[in-house]
Parts: structure tokens; C-alpha cells; sequence
């Protein structure tokens, strides 16, 4: 019974630090995933169709690329396509 209970408690552990490591960056300190700021491969990991993981976004501003920035100032960016969007657009054609 106590060989159970710990091999629980580790299991439980072990879990907990896998998952903190496969987290996104996403709210990282405060930031949000913000799309369509980005410059040509200077996105962060994971953004979409076309891109893999950190600066791999094929053109400036990409829809579907994001950049974490502060938490509340991804909509009030401006870019020559708009501003920052808070859920990701369309893959460049």
C-alpha cells in the first residue's frame, strides 16, 4: 500500500513537470499570442499552415504567424494590413 501511494505521488510529479514543459508560451509573464505582427521569420514557435516553429513566417505581417507581446496590447497594434488580431487569419496564398 505505501509502495502504491508513492509510486503515485511520482507519477503525479512526473506528469506535472511534462506538462508545464509542453505548455505554450502563451501567457507567458503576462503576454498574448498577437497575429499578423510579425515581420518575414521573426514570428514565435507554432504559428500555422506554412510555418513550424519560431521564425519560419514567410512574409511580413502573416495572418496566421504570431509574436507574444503584453497582455492588452495585441488589438491596438497597427501594421500596413491592419491591426493585431487575437485569433489567426488566413495562410498566405
Amino acid at each position: 500500500m505505501k509502495t502504491s501511494i508513492i509510486s503515485l505521488a511520482v507519477a503525479a510529479s512526473v506528469t506535472s513537470a511534462l506538462a508545464a514543459i509542453a505548455s505554450p508560451a502563451l501567457a507567458q509573464d503576462g503576454k498574448e499570442k498577437c497575429y499578423g505582427v510579425a515581420l518575414k521569420g521573426q514570428n514565435d514557435c507554432a504559428a500555422g499552415p506554412g510555418t513550424t516553429c519560431a521564425g519560419t513566417s514567410k512574409v511580413d505581417y502573416q495572418q496566421n504567424a504570431f509574436k507574444l507581446v503584453p497582455a492588452g496590447t495585441c488589438e491596438a497594434m497597427m501594421t500596413p494590413n491592419g491591426h493585431g488580431m487575437l485569433e489567426a487569419g488566413p495562410a498566405p496564398a
